[in-house]
């Protein structure tokens, strides 16, 4: 959520930068500021009725002390006129409170400078690649015939059990996705993030709290009894974790991994690019996510993304990393980073992970701070990313590591499979 403070300091620059996003704001951060305004003016007559009424009151008790019962009386009439002022005042307050509150949650973030224009996802722009394309032997097949062939994974069983986009993983399949989950957990640990296990399903504060509420409403599973909702990324709840805290900058950085099941209600559609496993409403994902101070987060996404590159080398898998461009970004992102897989039996680039630095953007909706040794208060820097999603890397090392003996696993990935091929 953008601060009120610098939407009116910079409102010609923030429309400017969100025209990049292909968004006419400049009526909408009007609409802030007018909101801002008569909140702010409503708090000072509330502030002028309430000093009014404490200084009657303890007028109040100095006449009757001294016997003067009249005047007294009359005081109190005043004050019990001002009660029902104020009230009448703290209700409209309120009401400011919540329309201004409305209004910056429907604002996305600011890009980035470097973030380039653009539409959708054709105008990303490739900023590094690395890996030959495998040349596959004659028959190759993608990995939902793959899946089928050594029974790994059903996607009919799946059906039948919920619904499509609910894969059961069997045998090889299972140990192989668990063996991905354990591998990037270890990765993630050696570099310095500490694992946490957290709840799948979240509040609606720490929905708000992370920007998928309200923008991302329609696309999350919602327990309506409880109001609570099945989380769409591990990255809700851990960040979550610091909902509402202070943080002394010497325990910056704050960095975490986690693994969960994610779902997410997309719609569906039809075709080869949503086939298997390349779209999914259930499915495994282990998360980092930094909690940094706004000096150093530039050069902590930078590190984020250089961690995923040692990922993807030693699984040998050739990819390409994107900055995404203003039409294709996140509403609560500054800037971010896609990782891609190709698949060459399917002739596509999968992306497998997204890299992003959101600036004090969470912090704000979080009331996340940090104070420094000299007692400065300022909001945190909060980063995440995946590390990696499992769906598209499990579909790219079926698809490229297919021979006609079978599927070789990734040598990193052996000692945690316990096999070397599956055929």
């Amino acid at each position: 959520m953008l601060e009120v403070a610098q939407i009116r300091e910079h409102k010609d620059a923030f429309a400017k930068a969100l025209a990049k996003r292909n968004i006419d704001a400049s009526d909408l951060l009007d609409q802030v500021i007018t909101a801002d305004e008569k909140r702010r003016s409503t708090q000072v007559k509330l502030d002028e009725v309430l000093a009014e009424s404490n200084s009657f009151s303890k007028e109040i008790g100095m006449l009757f002390k001294n016997g003067e019962v009249q005047k007294a009386n009359i005081l109190k009439e005043k004050t019990a006129g001002l009660k029902e002022q104020s009230k009448v005042l703290q209700e409209e307050l309120n009401l400011a409170a919540d329309e201004l509150q409305n209004l910056l949650y429907n604002i996305p973030n600011i890009p980035h400078e470097s973030v380039p224009t653009g539409n959708s996802d054709e105008d990303n722009e490739e900023i590094f690649r690395k890996g030959d394309i495998p040349v596959l032997h004659e028959g190759a097949q993608p990995h939902w015939e793959l899946a089928k062939k050594y029974d790994i994974i059903d996607f009919e069983l799946g059906n039948k059990i919920a619904g499509a986009g609910f894969p059961v993983y069997k045998g090889k399949g299972a140990r192989l996705q668990r063996a991905l989950i354990n591998y990037f957990l270890d990765k993630n640990t050696a570099a310095g993030y500490d694992e946490v296990q957290v709840p799948h399903l979240v509040n609606e504060a720490s929905g708000y709290g992370t920007g998928q509420l309200p923008d991302k409403e329609g696309q999350m599973y919602h327990v309506t009894g409880d109001n609570l909702y099945l989380i769409p990324t591990a990255e809700v709840p851990v960040t979550n974790i610091f909902r509402g805290e202070m943080i002394a900058a010497s325990e910056l950085p704050i960095t975490y991994t986690g693994y969960t099941p994610c779902f997410r209600r997309e719609a569906g559609s039809y075709g080869a690019h949503v086939r298997g496993l390349n779209r999914l409403h259930q499915f495994d994902k282990v998360e980092i996510v930094r909690v940094e101070h706004p000096d150093h987060s530039a050069a902590a996404l930078d590190g984020m993304v250089a961690h995923v590159k040692t990922i993807l080398d030693e699984l040998k898998l050739p990819y390409r990393v994107l900055r995404l461009c203003g039409g294709d970004l996140g509403f609560t992102s500054h800037l971010t980073y896609d990782f891609e897989v190709f698949s060459t039996a399917q002739d596509r680039w999968l992306e497998i992970s997204s890299v992003s630095n959101f600036r004090t953007f969470q912090a704000n909706r979080l009331k996340l701070r940090i104070k420094d040794a000299d007692g400065k208060k300022m909001l945190a820097h909060t980063l995440n990313g995946s590390s990696l999603a499992l769906p598209r890397v499990l579909a790219g090392i079926l698809e490229n590591c297919q021979t006609p003996e079978g599927i070789k696993i990734p040598e990193a990935l052996v000692p945690y499979c316990g096999f070397d091929i599956i055929n």
